[in-house]
């Protein structure tokens, strides 16, 4: 599995705006997170300075968000979602998309769930639970 580095995720996206601008090809898991980055415009300047914001640390307990991380969250749903990883991960998402008529505030649902997953399992060092997430989806969807 591939467990990248927090500077190296960092870097990812600050490659991958930099190619666009640059108008270079991209490859692989780059043209993802670029689709990403472009539907987060306040995100942009940020990716034009790296040498100001690669070490920056983000304190959600001082209500910020890290962008890093969001456009991560963005990467790792639409990966579940080329693959119905968890099966019926596609379903829901289509409904939630066919619900908010767009593919962003869909993705952000999604991610609030995939970001409660997380923490539980972090907070209880268990694995991640795949029913808990998909009926935590439901919820969202008025189904539970």
């Amino acid at each position: 599995m591939f467990n990248p580095s927090r500077d190296q995720v960092r870097q990812f996206f600050f490659d991958v705006w930099t190619k666009y601008r640059a108008g270079q090809p991209l490859v692989g898991a780059e043209q993802p997170a670029l689709e990403a980055v472009l539907t987060h415009p306040e995100y942009h300047a940020l990716l034009e300075q790296p040498e100001r914001y690669k070490e920056r640390d983000y304190l959600p307990e001082a209500g910020e968000i890290n962008p890093f991380l969001h456009l991560s969250m963005h990467l790792a749903v639409a990966e579940q979602l080329s693959v119905d990883q968890p099966p019926g991960i596609r379903a829901r998402y289509q409904q939630l998309l066919a619900r908010h008529g767009n593919a962003m505030d869909a993705q952000h649902e999604v991610m609030d769930c995939l970001a409660e997953m997380i923490w539980q399992g972090q907070r209880h060092q268990t694995a991640f639970d795949s029913a808990a997430y998909l009926r935590c989806l439901d919820n969202k969807l008025g189904q539970a």
